[in-house]
């Protein structure tokens, strides 16, 4: 299991890797509030993102955290809720 926690730049890279980024938003730009339908990313491309990151971090991500998680800063926060548990444990 990664030593680290989920950050942002984790989250923008597995997005790129899963589904990619739509031409008409900016990864790098202040993306942390933003909705991630807005970004361009609807259900199927969560389900992706969220296999990536379990399989990566070697976790378990429950069906609600994807949908309450609607902004990447959101979502950070939910996996490293479940990271931080895992690593004491």
């Amino acid at each position: 299991m990664p030593a680290h926690e989920f950050t942002l730049d984790d989250l923008k890279r597995i997005l790129r890797e899963g589904a990619g980024a739509d031409d008409g938003i900016d990864l790098d730009g202040d993306i942390v509030d933003t909705d991630f339908e807005s970004l361009g990313y609807e259900s199927l491309a969560m389900l992706e993102t969220s296999g990536r990151i379990e399989r990566e971090f070697d976790i378990i991500l429950d069906d609600e955290t994807l949908t309450d998680a609607r902004t990447p800063r959101e979502l950070i926060a939910a996996v490293n809720a479940v990271l931080v548990p895992a690593r004491i444990g």
